[in-house]
């Protein structure tokens, strides 16, 4: 697979900075292509360690990478010199760790949150599109994504009521 390898924002990052490493989300951020699915993938084994935890745990992480992400993002995109690079997924990571809050755990409903938090970040429904013009910064790069996270998770919480 062809990474971003002559991209000189991208350059400016290193995988051995663990600020970098995150931002990038693992790595998966230097797809040359699709790069904002590719670092929603990478959530996925960060889910599945945590979805047998409790509703407060999974809280609470969750909210820990979102807090973090304000500063990972930020930190990434003012050392690449420019502001939500799409190399930068870590905003996806939290994206799709909000979308399975409280999901039933199977494959398919990860699937199905997989789908619809993509769904909701490429399309952008008002007011998500907004914000991501309006706000800069970490907070600007990881607005639309928490909040494509939390209408992700609304629709896949009613999925689950009516198909219980």
């Amino acid at each position: 697979m062809k990474l971003w390898c002559n991209d000189p924002y991208v350059s400016k990052l290193s995988l051995t900075n663990p600020i970098h490493f995150l931002a990038l989300g693992f790595g998966s951020g230097l797809a040359a292509k699709a790069p904002g699915t590719f670092g929603t993938l990478a959530a996925i084994p960060l889910y599945l360690l945590m979805m047998n935890l409790s509703l407060p745990w999974y809280l609470g992480l969750t909210l820990v990478s979102v807090i973090a992400g304000f500063y990972i993002c930020d930190k990434a995109s003012k050392d690449m010199g420019v502001h939500d690079h799409g190399a930068i997924v870590w905003d996806e990571v939290a994206g799709l760790l909000i979308t399975m809050i409280a999901a039933p755990t199977g494959w398919l409903w990860l699937l199905v949150g997989f789908v619809l938090f993509r769904l909701f970040d490429i399309i952008k429904p008002w007011p998500i599109r907004w914000l991501d013009a309006k706000v800069h910064g970490g907070v600007g790069i990881m607005i639309d994504d928490v909040l494509a996270g939390i209408f992700a998770c609304v629709c896949l919480q009613g999925i689950v009521y009516l198909t219980a």
